[in-house]
C-alpha cells in the first residue's frame, strides 16, 4: 500500500507561513460521517491516496486546534502541528472504518501522542523528570491549576500546591518546581499569526471545528466509560469496592476507615488500591488497542 500521500499536504513552513498555511486548511470541508466512511473504506481496500489525502486534509484543522492547548509549554505552535500531523497521517493508515466511530475520535489519540512526544523530547526528561507521575504532572498541573486558582500569578497558594499534590500522587516540592518552570510561558491569543494582523483568538473561533472536537471528546469519553465499565468485572468484590472507594469517588474514603471496614491494615489496604488499580488499568489499555481505540506500534 502506498504510504506517501504525505507529500501532498499543505507545508507549513517555519518562516512566517504559519498565517497562510491556516488559512489554506480553514479551505478544506469537514466530512460528513457517511463519505469519511467511504473514503476510509477506499484507502483500506485498494490503496487509494487520493482518499486517504482527503481523510488527512479534512482533519488539519482539529491537529492545530489541539496543538493549541499545547501552547503554554514553551514551544513554537507551527512545530507542534506539524508533529499533530505526523500523528494524524499515522491515525489515517491504521483507521478502520469498521469499528463504527469517527476518525476524528481516533486520530486524537494519535495527534496528542505525537506532540506530547515532541513536548518531552524537547524539554528533556532531565528537566521534568523521569517518573510517570512526573509526566502527569507536566501534562496536567495547567489544567488543574486552572480550576482551582485561575487568575493565580506565580507561586501558588499552599493549599493549592496541597490539592495538585493529592490530586496527581505527586510531592508537594514536585508541584512547586514543575509550576515555576512552566510560569511565564504561556502564548498569548493575542499574538499576531501574520502580516494581516489576525489573531489566534479569531482563528480559534470556528464553531465548525469546536463542535467537531467537542463530538470527538464526547465520543472519546464514552469510550473510556464503557472500558471501564468492561474492566471493572476483572476485579473481585473487595478490589472493586476498594478501588471506587478510593480512586473513584469525589471524596476519597481514608484508609483506616477502610482498614477498620475489612479488619485488614492500612498498608495492606493501600497494596489492594494499587493492585486492583494496575489490573484496571493494563485491562483498560489491552482492551482500548483490542478495538483500535489507541495507537498501536
Amino acid at each position: 500500500m502506498n504510504t506517501t500521500f504525505n507529500n501532498n499536504l499543505p507545508v507549513l513552513s517555519n518562516e512566517g507561513g504559519l498565517s497562510a498555511y491556516l488559512d489554506q486548511i480553514k479551505k478544506f470541508p469537514m466530512l460528513a460521517a457517511e463519505e469519511e466512511y467511504m473514503l476510509a473504506k477506499n484507502w483500506k481496500t485498494t490503496g487509494n491516496v487520493k482518499a486517504a489525502e482527503k481523510l488527512v486534509t479534512s482533519h488539519l484543522r482539529l491537529v492545530a486546534k489541539i496543538a493549541m492547548g499545547y501552547r503554554g509549554y514553551g514551544l513554537p505552535v507551527n512545530e507542534m502541528i506539524s508533529e499533530g500531523n505526523v500523528g494524524l497521517m499515522q491515525a489515517v493508515k491504521k483507521f478502520e472504518p469498521e469499528k463504527g466511530f469517527r476518525l476524528a475520535t481516533y486520530a486524537m489519540w494519535w495527534i496528542k501522542a505525537s506532540i506530547q512526544e515532541y513536548i518531552l523530547r524537547s524539554w528533556s526528561l532531565v528537566k521534568i523528570g523521569t517518573t510517570t507521575a512526573q509526566k502527569k504532572l507536566f501534562f496536567n498541573l495547567k489544567k488543574i491549576k486552572n480550576q482551582i486558582a485561575p487568575e493565580s500569578e506565580g507561586d501558588l497558594r499552599p493549599e493549592h500546591v496541597n490539592e495538585i499534590a493529592n490530586k496527581l500522587d505527586v510531592g508537594k516540592h514536585e508541584v512547586v518546581s514543575m509550576n515555576r518552570r512552566l510560569s511565564g510561558k504561556e502564548f498569548s491569543l493575542n499574538a499576531q499569526v501574520g502580516e494581516d494582523g489576525d489573531e489566534w483568538q479569531d482563528w480559534l473561533t470556528d464553531k465548525e471545528l469546536d463542535h467537531d472536537l467537542k463530538f470527538a471528546h464526547q465520543e472519546e469519553m464514552q469510550q473510556r466509560q464503557g472500558l471501564l465499565k468492561e474492566s471493572i468485572k476483572i476485579l473481585n468484590d473487595r478490589e472493586k469496592e476498594i478501588l471506587y472507594s478510593r480512586r473513584l469517588n469525589d471524596e476519597p474514603t481514608t484508609l483506616e476507615d477502610l482498614s477498620k471496614k475489612y479488619k485488614i491494615s492500612r498498608e495492606r489496604v493501600r497494596q489492594i488500591e494499587n493492585k486492583a488499580f494496575e489490573k484496571l488499568q493494563k485491562h483498560m489499555l489491552n482492551s482500548a488497542k483490542s478495538k483500535n481505540l489507541l495507537p498501536v506500534n
